[in-house]
């Protein structure tokens, strides 16, 4: 006994040692969140250090009492040594054993198979003997579940013989996934009882810089560990004919394998991102992750969570992933590593379907047809406004993403485009909705004999008169408040497109409230009896003529034609007034 304390202290040592220089390992102090320090900010966190073998199940190839025999009967709990006794508790007054049949040739195999029930970082991996310690033992791991196994361990006196491996190998950086053999002081065990202890770290050149070696960190990785006892010992030192040996060197003494204790020492895997595992609703073990990250061993970024790659974390930097920037208008997004390599290494994410008529990397400017509404933040759902260009007078849909303007065809101008600019009358074509009002030259437009010599004496006797009075307002035929809209000549008159704002006096049912047209010779408009300008409101007061080919109103020198006052308002009422009870007399 004095030998296998002296083992089990070694690996204490070794165990504790390891903790101590290999990162991912190192005991935590308890905190409310592990993962995260007193002021909330992300950092490592490793769950606790286990046996993760303890309580679980191992499937084993051969097993005695089955059938039944006088040293074996899985009904006799005194007789019985099923696989279950590999992992339940055991202490020094209580050590239970697994005990394989009785074989009767060598060599031949019996394997130990036990899933972990997921990932695991191994540490080590021991087995307590009962039996004489096997001459030759191959310990292996699969990372798939089962369905593939690579080998881990070779434990044999006659390493190139058996394994066709040697003895003594160095591990170097370059292959230090590679599997060892060696005889594992099989001189200093006793001929029952014995220790092996695999470390899956000890002597590898990386395992100083865990962190740092995605080599050594999926070596230690394993979802299952299976042992393979190949060969018993032959006990030389006894004799050949004690060993039961015949000619050949083949054992023909029976044998068995017994085990006392399987430990597999680890942690569950979380890549850093988990304190501790958990049972999922399916009752499997998975991580309680953190940092946003998500999955059995918290090996990716939640949804949402990709403005940089997944990384494990470490012992500077919790390499949490975050969440991608859209201003609150996308609910998907995704990596780029291009994008990430330009913003120095800072930010790859790219949102997906920008809501709320966004557009962009980040959501952050407005897709086209709509323009940046600046009395809002930019994470507000109405931060961008419909450009509403006008159909006729833009010269395309797409506005300033600033200032909303909209690009105007010539001539029309407004943030939408919908009027004519200054010096421009509206046209019918939607080409060009906006042409220059022409220079009036009243001396091409009408004869020597038709226009006045001297335009004040032309004028003079509507020049300068704008009083309004019952006598005025009775002589006319209409008196009606309007805006100029545009001019357009009409051989040697000028056409105004006037809209009526009211009506005061009106002898012509036709004329209402609205679009309308008003003539004047340009004779008159040259000499500024009346004078007129586009986009300003009047006061027109004048005869009505009835003409076919002019319909509307009609101004001349002798109409008065005033820019509106609002004072006039009242004053107008109440002509209207007094006319409607008979006061007007009659021209």
């Amino acid at each position: 006994m004095e030998v296998l304390q002296l083992l089990r202290l070694l690996l204490t040592t070794a165990m504790l040692g390891l903790s101590q220089t290999v990162n991912p390992f190192v005991a935590q102090q308890t905190l409310p969140d592990p993962c995260y320090d007193e002021s909330g900010a992300p950092r490592r966190c490793i769950p606790e250090f286990v046996n993760a073998a303890f309580g679980k199940e191992v499937q084993a190839s051969s097993t005695c009492g089955k059938p039944p025999t006088r040293h074996c009967n899985a009904s006799d709990p005194r007789r019985a040594h099923p696989p279950a006794y590999l992992t339940d508790l055991n202490t020094a007054s209580n050590m239970t054993c697994w005990r394989s049949e009785t074989l009767h040739h060598s060599p031949q195999n019996v394997t130990l198979t036990l899933s972990l029930g997921k990932k695991f970082e191994v540490v080590y991996v021991s087995l307590q003997f009962c039996s004489p310690r096997p001459e030759s033992t191959a310990i292996l791991k699969s990372m798939d579940y089962g369905k593939t196994w690579v080998p881990y361990q070779y434990y044999s006196s006659q390493c190139r013989k058996i394994y066709g491996k040697p003895s003594k190998a160095t591990v170097t950086k370059q292959n230090e996934q590679e599997a060892l053999c060696t005889d594992g002081l099989t001189d200093l065990y006793p001929l029952t009882g014995g220790l092996i202890a695999f470390s899956t770290l000890d002597g590898r050149p990386s395992a100083q810089d865990f962190d740092s070696s995605p080599v050594l960190q999926d070596w230690v990785t394993a979802t299952d560990i299976r042992v393979v006892f190949s060969r018993p010992h032959l006990f030389r030192d006894l004799g050949s004919r004690d060993a039961g040996e015949d000619e050949g060197g083949t054992s023909s003494t029976p044998y068995y394998y017994a085990v006392g204790e399987l430990q597999v020492g680890g942690r569950c895997k979380c890549n850093g991102h988990a304190a501790r595992c958990v049972k999922d609703k399916e009752q499997k073990l998975v991580c309680d992750c953190k940092h946003n990250t998500e999955g059995p061993e918290c090996d990716r970024c939640k949804p949402f969570h990709y403005d940089r790659p997944w990384q494990r974390a470490t012992a500077r930097e919790a390499n949490e992933c975050l969440a991608c920037n859209c201003n609150l208008h996308a609910r998907r997004c995704r990596f780029n590593m291009e994008l990430y390599k330009l913003s120095g290494r800072k930010s790859g994410g790219v949102c997906l379907n920008c809501r709320h008529n966004t557009a962009g990397r980040h959501c952050h400017y407005c897709k086209e047809g709509f323009y940046r509404d600046l009395s809002k933040s930019i994470t507000d759902r109405k931060a961008c406004k419909a450009c509403d260009c006008h159909p006729v007078g833009a010269a395309g849909k797409t506005c300033n993403q600033t200032t909303g303007q909209c690009p105007c065809k010539d001539g029309v101008t407004g943030l939408t485009c919908n009027r004519c600019a200054k010096g421009y009358q509206q046209s019918r074509s939607p080409v060009a909705p906006c042409i220059k009002i022409p220079a009036i030259n009243p001396t091409s437009l009408v004869t020597s004999t038709e226009a006045p010599a001297d335009c004040d004496s032309y004028c003079k006797p509507a020049k300068g008169n704008y009083k309004i009075n019952m006598k005025k307002y009775c002589k006319k035929d209409y008196v009606v408040q309007v805006n100029i809209l545009e001019m357009e000549t009409v051989a040697n008159w000028a056409k105004f497109t006037i809209n009526i704002l009211s009506v005061y006096k009106c002898r012509d049912e036709r004329v209402k409230r609205g679009d309308n047209v008003l003539w004047i010779h340009l004779k008159d408009l040259s000499c500024k009896c009346p004078k007129i300008q586009i986009s300003k409101k009047y006061l027109v007061m004048g005869i009505s003529e009835n003409s076919t080919d002019r319909p509307g109103l009609m101004a001349d020198k002798n109409s008065l034609v005033i820019q509106w006052r609002d004072a006039w308002t009242r004053r107008l009422r109440k002509l209207q007034r007094r006319e409607k009870k008979g006061k007007c007399v009659k021209p």
